[in-house]
């Protein structure tokens, strides 16, 4: 007999209870705010930003590169053949150490540079002090290569705690995720990389790709999606962008 069917109405709510109570112990809470989503722990912590509210038909395309050197050429080729100007990349910092060229033309074509940390760890597995370093090497190395301090930081898997958080916070960084995921990483298919973007893009979307080796269709949909996306009268803009012009604070949850 299937569990869930023997189990009282009464039972599930008592159940439901402790989940939610655990939740918050554990300092991890999922809300969608009237003016922008995010990610909040307890109502004093910083929060994560994974779309803003907006009348505007705004998108940011960000792309996250941690390895390789084969994929993000012809995705800044496929930009700069359709003049998109506006685009956040998150870099990993070994990977941009060992890459100053590729870095260079990113930084060359004005396109915006998020921290992807330094080590692709779950961050939330490390003590503060661990967490401070990672943040903190990452941030070194993207300031000396870009010439300019990033202030927006994508943890490596998308991995974050109430800590990790406020860490980022205190050292002067946004936490940014994603409302839109491409599922690039997993090869699906340009048509189906496609069809999640185009189909689940919405204004004041923050949608996730990457430049790195692993994925080999990105720079094969990326014509169509920008093609397609303009057509529905998007305008691309950074991550920053997308935040100021949006007009609103990101408040923690109550």
């Amino acid at each position: 007999m299937n569990f869930f069917w023997i189990i009282s109405g009464k039972k599930l709510k008592q159940i439901a209870l402790i989940v939610v109570t655990f939740l918050f112990a554990m300092g991890i809470f999922y809300a969608e705010k009237n003016d922008i989503q995010v990610f909040s722990s307890l109502s004093d912590d910083p929060s994560a930003i994974y779309s803003v509210k907006t009348d505007k038909k705004q998108i940011a395309l960000t792309f996250d590169i941690s390895w390789g050197e084969e994929r993000t050429g012809p995705i800044l080729d496929v930009l700069e053949q359709k003049g998109v100007k506006k685009a956040t990349f998150f870099l990993s910092s070994p990977w941009a150490e060992s890459h100053p060229n590729i870095v260079k033309r990113i930084v060359d074509m004005k396109y915006e540079i998020g921290s992807h940390g330094h080590r692709h760890d779950n961050y939330s597995q490390y003590n503060e002090e661990q967490i401070r370093t990672q943040i903190g090497k990452a941030d070194a190395i993207l300031t000396k290569l870009t010439g300019k301090k990033p202030n927006l930081i994508r943890f490596p898997n998308g991995d974050f705690d109430k800590r990790v958080l406020k860490i980022a916070e205190q050292m002067g960084y946004k936490t940014i995720q994603w409302d839109t995921d491409s599922l690039d990483w997993k090869n699906p298919g340009v048509d189906q990389i496609i069809k999640r973007v185009v189909g689940k893009a919405h204004p004041g979307d923050i949608v996730l790709m990457h430049a790195s080796d692993s994925c080999r269709q990105t720079h094969e949909a990326l014509p169509v999606i920008i093609d397609q996306l303009r057509d529905q009268g998007y305008e691309f803009v950074t991550v920053s962008e997308l935040i100021a012009n949006s007009n609103v604070k990101i408040d923690p949850v109550q």
